[in-house]
């Protein structure tokens, strides 16, 4: 059967990547990106989903953001690009190795991109919300995402992984992830740079 990337409730972890203080300003669509993955987290809260969050070297970099609503999470920090520090290997385990990852944060070129590489190597599934990606560059962040597209994740959106993982109108969270799709994503540049992409590709 071919390999079609359904997400499922039953075997997804939500990474949450470095959303901290002082990416703040120089973070391409900061704001949109923390409350779409904001969204991201409430939504996986509803439907029992784990989070995996992290945090680049604290000390220096400042907290995770307030706004993505994280503060009962315990954060692992690292020094790493990658998220899969040892400790987080041992979390995957606890969970009983889940074979798809939600992943969200910052910055795609980085820290994204040397997670999802790792995760693939590790046998599992990568789905990158695309609207919920970031680098300081626009020309980083879509690259990287083309770049990552080519090694076998997925790119998806905000709302697309809210209704796959939902999948009917009859489920029973149906109503609360409903709400959280109440307004539409804001744009985050990606349409403008996408319809670009082929004519830079071919010049």
């Amino acid at each position: 059967m071919a390999k079609v990337g359904r997400l499922s409730t039953k075997d997804a972890v939500l990474f949450l990547c470095d959303m901290q203080e002082k990416f703040r300003p120089n973070i391409f669509q900061f704001p949109n990106i923390v409350s779409n993955a904001s969204r991201l987290l409430q939504a996986s809260r509803i439907l029992g989903i784990p989070q995996v969050l992290t945090e680049q070297y604290p000390k220096g970099l400042g907290p995770t953001v307030p706004e993505l609503g994280a503060e009962d999470l315990k954060a692992h920090t690292k020094t790493s690009f990658t998220m899969m520090t040892e400790e987080v290997e041992k979390e995957l385990q606890a969970l009983g190795n889940p074979k798809q990852a939600i992943l969200c944060g910052i910055e795609a070129h980085a820290c994204i991109a040397c997670t999802t590489f790792d995760l693939l190597e590790r046998g599992m599934e990568v789905h990158i919300v695309a609207d919920a990606v970031s680098s300081r560059s626009q020309t980083d962040r879509l690259f990287a995402l083309s770049r990552l597209k080519q090694s076998g994740a997925y790119l998806t959106t905000t709302e697309g992984v809210l209704l796959q993982l939902v999948q009917d109108a009859k489920h029973p969270n149906f109503k609360e992830i409903q709400k959280l799709l109440a307004h539409p994503s804001p744009d985050t540049g990606l349409l403008a740079f996408f319809s670009a992409l082929p004519r830079a590709l071919s010049g």
